[in-house]
């Protein structure tokens, strides 16, 4: 086909959040609640489209953060988990979405932005077991999202994000077991825990939780990548378990 026959097709960018956090020691998810049509009165992902044909794409996730979520980027775990580009994704037209993984440990209440009417902390599992369907394909990019953080707990130090600046062996496993969805022996997780040299170091405090001997206290280590790694047990799927 000759070039000056070729016209560059229409394409709307947006970006969508995968945020997550743990609370009461379960795995959630930010949704809002559509005030605006497609979708009106739908749950889905934080996002929106670029602000402007300056902003670049980095910068309108770390914005969509702040307006949705009122979060700072720099506080918190921040990265691209890829694109999403279907053509019937959006009633709208041909929109494209560059979709980011956000972690970072208690989170407070979110506020809904400004064309959602609602936000709020979901369950990852509520979510998986087809209690709540999401707009668009954000039920994809969701799962996506989960595979990643479960993938990247394997091989890297992924896990601290969702910890306080100290942490006890128990936080830290209970980490492990709101992300991949399975118990987690307690001796057995230690004992790999201290054989990845460099994942987490002692703190030099401790931290009384009950009646028994006080909790010894760990920071983030200086290793970014396990080894060996952290396998996950051979029971949870992608899907997650129910």
């Amino acid at each position: 086909m000759p070039d000056d026959d070729w016209t560059p097709p229409l394409v709307l960018l947006a970006v969508d959040l995968v945020i997550f956090t743990l609370r009461e020691s379960a795995l959630h998810v930010l949704l809002v609640e559509r005030g605006i049509e497609p979708f009106q009165g739908a749950w889905a992902l934080p996002g929106g489209f670029l602000g402007n044909g300056q902003e670049d794409v980095l910068a309108a996730a770390r914005r969509e953060l702040r307006e949705e979520a009122n979060l700072d980027a720099s506080q918190l775990h921040l990265e691209q988990l890829g694109a999403y580009g279907t053509p019937d994704r959006d009633p709208r037209g041909r929109v494209i979405s560059v979709a980011y993984l956000a972690i970072a440990p208690g989170l407070p209440e979110p506020l809904a932005g400004t064309d959602a009417a609602h936000a709020s902390w979901t369950p990852v599992p509520d979510i998986l077991r087809g209690r709540l369907q999401l707009a668009f394909d954000h039920n994809e990019i969701l799962g996506d999202g989960l595979e990643r953080a479960r993938s990247k707990l394997e091989h890297t130090a992924l896990a601290t994000a969702f910890c306080q600046e100290t942490f006890t062996i128990n936080e830290l496993q209970g980490v492990y077991e709101a992300v991949w969805g399975c118990p987690l022996d307690l001796r057995n997780f230690y004992r790999k825990v201290q054989a990845a040299t460099g994942f987490i170091v002692p703190a030099g405090a401790e931290r009384r939780t009950g009646k028994g001997r006080p909790a010894r206290l760990f920071k983030a280590g200086d290793r970014t990548t396990l080894h060996p790694p952290l396998v996950r047990p051979a029971t949870t799927t992608r899907e997650g378990n129910s």
